[in-house]
């Protein structure tokens, strides 16, 4: 079994009356990428920010990379890469110059640090744009560009806050694929905290769902779902036409439907107890509708972020 690079046990921080994170007990294992999605003030970056030192709990405990960052920040900092949403480098010096100045900073020698730069420029598809100014940059090559000065003293930790912000699909989507192969060739372990679901599904093995400052549920999708919708497993998605509210009215009073959904695109979204499939089917037929498509299908992160985050029903 992997061991746990980063243990958070009971972590509260409190402004004021205010608690931006609440209790928040969390283990995340070395070479995995773990994202933590909820809404902006969800506690994310709060949380980010006591495992990094850079603020201290008001009750619990964190392990980063076997350190308390409390204690020892600078022993956390030597092994942790921190990707901000904003990176910000020297705009008049080049790419390759704010990587060299980053390796002097963190002690290392001039020659290993160039040969470590230019690698790290060519890993994140940088290498033809090296030597121009940062301050020419897009915004997706600042990205890559921090992304290669967080890896410059080779960490074993990356955290990245919201860090595809600002970049087009295009650009997200290569940006992610850097993220997943340097995390499986390097076996650095990832934290991703992002509010895109989507993002967060493409890329993570575990991912820990976060509102108003309290972990709802954590694991890999088929987990998520069976913690979240113990009471609905099944959702048939059905696709009549016309669905009438009187065929809408007699799917809903089914014994294992649950919930009835008509979806913008005029499909029907049932959460039920049991496969209620076969039921479907015989009033979808006898109502005079043409049944264009019935099938089952696992909840995924669209149904759990419309239930939880953009529904407003947030549950702690």
């Amino acid at each position: 079994m992997a061991e746990d690079v980063i243990t958070l046990s009971a972590l509260t921080k409190e402004y004021g009356g205010f608690k931006a994170v609440d209790n928040l007990t969390l283990t995340i294992r070395r070479g995995e990428i773990f994202g933590l999605l909820g809404p902006n003030g969800a506690g994310k970056s709060t949380t980010i920010l006591m495992m990094l030192g850079l603020t201290e709990p008001t009750s619990g405990t964190v392990r980063v990379a076997g350190h308390d960052p409390t204690r020892d920040p600078l022993a956390v900092k030597r092994k942790v890469g921190y990707l901000p949403d904003d990176v910000g480098f020297y705009d008049d010096m080049s790419g390759l110059e704010n990587l060299l100045y980053t390796a002097r900073l963190n002690g290392i020698p001039d020659e290993t640090g160039k040969e470590r730069a230019l690698r790290l420029l060519e890993r994140v598809g940088l290498s033809e744009h090296g030597h121009k100014r940062a301050g020419t940059f897009s915004r997706g090559m600042r990205q890559r560009l921090g992304l290669a000065d967080v890896l410059m003293k080779q960490p074993e930790v990356i955290i990245l806050d919201e860090p595809t912000l600002g970049l087009d699909p295009e650009g997200v989507r290569d940006f992610l694929h850097l993220i997943q192969r340097l995390s499986r060739d390097e076996g650095i372990t990832v934290l991703l905290s992002s509010h895109h679901l989507h993002q967060v599904q493409q890329i993570c093995d575990r991912v820990g769902l976060f509102v108003a400052g309290r972990l709802l549920a954590e694991g890999n999708l088929a987990q998520l779902s069976a913690q979240l919708f113990a009471d609905e497993p099944i959702l048939i998605e059905a696709d009549v036409r016309p669905a009438s509210e009187e065929l809408v009215e007699q799917l809903a009073r089914l014994e294992p439907v649950i919930r009835v959904e008509r979806r913008q695109d005029g499909t029907l979204l049932l959460s039920c107890r049991t496969d209620a499939a076969p039921e479907i089917a015989r009033l979808a037929v006898e109502s005079g509708a043409a049944l264009h498509r019935l099938n089952t299908k696992a909840y995924g992160l669209d149904e759990i972020y419309h239930r939880y985050f953009e529904g407003g029903d947030v549950r702690v």
